[in-house]
């Protein structure tokens, strides 16, 4: 099983709730999803704030954060089959009688004893972590490494570079300077972490670009720059609207409150500003290229849609389950066709709204391996 992202870097109180949390939202440090702060969410007839909706999302994905983790590799827990076993039934308020039954081994007297030596194992483990937070204080040849950002999705041993090694870096993958243009993108993986790190440093931590504005800025720094955008994305430098019609620098550094409310009223003004129309729209998965064909009144609600994919709520439970696993990051919404409505004519929306989805399911056949849609059966006396 694969540890969440940002699992590594959280304290301890934040491992055993399940989530962290930043300036917009909770996040599921067991699979990464994401609850927006100050929107109220329904679960069975009853409203929970973002707080409350994130344990609700964690017992209902993943039933608690301790069946979660004691299902990981043992190299991860460091315990034995034998060991997690027995955390699974101690946790359950299993008895040691209980226990011995259960597992048909010695005596409830032995069950004591290997409570006793998980106790001692927690006793080592503390007095170890207390060790390596004193060691860090007082080792002054421990090199600096590269800090991953809060926003970072990745956090592995491509953060194993020490400050020295990017200065280094640096001045070969930038011969003219750092505001100058990039040699070579055809690198290491640590060494693009580097690389990445300095050409955010390009972006307004403050503004809200486009996407036409985020490709002329990454043209000065290489020629491919759509890889460079993406590869931004990745480890967390960028963030982008599920559209991707507007981009942001994601930076700790920056005045996060003042930069998100000001994007949210620039939504909130976009939003108003544009007229209301009927039509044709798809969710592609960017991985695979299979699409969900469906029809709205109103294309302005359609970002909600893969709000909804990322909250795990979508009512089509084939597409829900590949965002579970690729991710909200591959999915992009798309106009497919604009309802034409004449002005001077009475017109019925709804049933021109339906003949034109019949329309692009008969172009693309969305269905089976190229689609989440349903072929519907023909009723026999059609």
């Amino acid at each position: 099983m694969k540890v969440s992202d940002l699992f590594w870097n959280a304290s301890f109180d934040e491992l055993k709730s399940g989530y962290i949390q930043d300036d917009d939202h909770y996040i599921c440090l067991l699979c990464g999803q994401k609850i927006a702060k100050g929107i109220v969410y329904p679960e069975e007839g009853i409203l929970y704030e973002a707080g409350k909706y994130m344990g609700i999302h964690i017992n209902r994905v993943h039933q608690s954060v301790f069946e979660y983790l004691i299902q990981l590799d043992k190299k991860i827990t460091g315990l034995t089959e034998h060991q997690t076993n027995l955390i699974q039934l101690f946790y359950l308020g299993k008895s040691d009688a209980e226990v011995q039954k259960e597992m048909g081994i010695g005596s409830a007297s032995t069950i004591r004893n290997h409570r006793f030596a998980l106790k001692e194992k927690e006793r080592q483990s503390k007095v170890f972590l207390v060790m390596m937070e004193l060691l860090k204080e007082k080792n002054k040849h421990e090199p600096t490494y590269l800090t991953p950002p809060k926003t970072a999705k990745m956090v592995d041993d491509r953060y194993n570079v020490t400050q020295q090694d990017s200065d280094k870096l640096l001045k070969a993958f930038f011969p003219e300077g750092t505001e100058g243009p990039l040699k070579t993108f055809s690198i290491k993986e640590k060494h693009k972490l580097v690389v990445l790190q300095e050409i955010a440093k390009r972006f307004q931590g403050a503004q809200t670009y486009t996407e036409k504005e985020i490709n002329q800025i990454l043209k000065l720094v290489y020629h491919d720059f759509a890889t460079l955008r993406r590869y931004l994305i990745e480890y967390g430098f960028l963030d982008r609207t599920p559209d991707g019609s507007q981009y942001w620098l994601r930076n700790d550094s920056v005045n996060k409150e003042e930069t998100t409310m000001d994007r949210k009223q620039e939504l909130k003004r976009q939003y108003k500003e544009t007229k209301i129309e009927a039509g044709v729209y798809q969710i592609r998965n960017t991985k695979n290229g299979k699409v969900l064909i469906e029809s709205t009144p109103n294309l302005k609600t359609i970002n909600g849609k893969l709000f909804g994919l990322e909250m795990g709520s979508h009512t089509n439970k084939l597409l829900q389950n590949e965002i579970t696993e690729f991710g909200g990051e591959a999915f992009v919404i798309e106009v497919l066709e604009i309802l034409e409505i004449p002005e001077d004519i009475y017109f019925d929306t709804k049933d021109a709204l339906k003949k034109l989805m019949q329309k692009w399911l008969a172009k693309l056949q969305p269905y089976g391996e190229r689609g989440y849609n349903t072929l519907k059966p023909i009723p026999l006396d059609a």
